[in-house]
């Protein structure tokens, strides 16, 4: 399937499922993606915080991409994650990634060097990765705090007017990104990151979103950002009411949240690789009430569609 082109396109980070020996399960990950490819979800992501990147070495992670790109046969799209503090590092991977069926490539802005430090300006890394990838380029904002900042709106306009750009994903820190997504390119896909950001992402001009919350719930981001580009807030309130407390808790308790929302949705979520850990009862049961809440889950158990 080529890349949509039509409004909104919700993305998620794609769920590595792992063996009780922490092997990784591509059989389970296969079987989720052809599930997912009956939902609302426009493409995965292989490769970001949310598919537990940095607990993986590269061979696994083309073998996960390689799967992903096999399992969903043309029904959607794939895009794959590159977190690289060298260009030439990026273009590297870059090229791998779309030899292993990547149909994008995710490049997050690296972070500024410390005080006293000095590096070439970002500009120039974003014009040899654009240059360099054979597909197109999503650039990504996510700071290590979510306050941070990585790039400064003067330079988000250069590498945004990029050939090759194909989406810009904003930060958390919400209040910044108001005043950066006038600086986006017209031509270029403005995102929104945060289940809690979808509408307020709308607000200032996102037509999509890349984020966790789409694992459990991309029917309802898709709906949010929709009401939003018809102006229809009333509606895009009531909804992003209902979802906060299920995306919260994803981003309190980390990728266990994840896992959990997908076992009880009848994916294969699994359990988290170490040193991160599979919730308690306790939280389980939390989440089973924030999807009720959220209308993805019902109140005996039983998965809403998610399309």
């Amino acid at each position: 399937m080529p890349v949509p082109t039509t409004d909104p396109i919700i993305v998620a980070p794609t769920n590595m499922p792992f063996r009780e020996d922490e092997s990784l399960d591509l059989d389970a990950l296969a079987r989720n993606v052809d599930k997912f490819c009956g939902t609302a979800l426009s493409g995965f992501v292989v490769g970001s915080y949310g598919g537990e990147e940095f607990h993986m070495g590269e061979p696994e992670k083309v073998s996960a991409l390689k799967t992903v790109v096999d399992a969903h046969a043309g029904r959607k799209f794939v895009i794959a994650g590159i977190d690289a503090l060298s260009p030439t590092e990026a273009v590297r991977l870059a090229n791998l990634y779309a030899e292993s069926g990547a149909d994008i490539v995710r490049v997050r802005i690296p972070p500024r060097a410390g005080d006293g430090g000095s590096q070439a300006p970002i500009q120039d890394y974003y014009e040899q990765v654009t240059v360099g990838s054979p597909v197109p380029v999503i650039v990504i904002h996510q700071p290590k705090t979510a306050m941070g900042v990585d790039v400064t709106p003067e330079e988000l306009a250069d590498i945004t007017a990029l050939d090759n750009v194909f989406a810009y994903i904003m930060s958390l820190n919400y209040r910044y990104e108001c005043r950066m997504s006038p600086f986006v390119n017209s031509a270029v896909k403005f995102w929104t990151c945060n289940g809690t950001l979808l509408m307020p992402g709308g607000i200032i001009g996102a037509v999509g979103a890349c984020l966790l919350f789409g694992n459990w719930g991309p029917h309802i981001a898709r709906d949010i950002i929709q009401a939003c580009l018809d102006g229809r807030y009333a509606e895009a309130r009531a909804i992003q009411g209902r979802i906060n407390h299920m995306d919260y808790l994803g981003m309190a308790w980390g990728v266990g949240v994840q896992k959990t929302g997908l076992n009880l949705l009848g994916y294969e979520g699994t359990v988290p690789r170490l040193p991160n850990l599979p919730l308690n009862d306790s939280q389980t049961a939390e989440v089973r009430k924030a999807l009720i809440e959220a209308q993805i889950l019902s109140s005996d158990g039983t998965p809403f569609p998610q399309v």
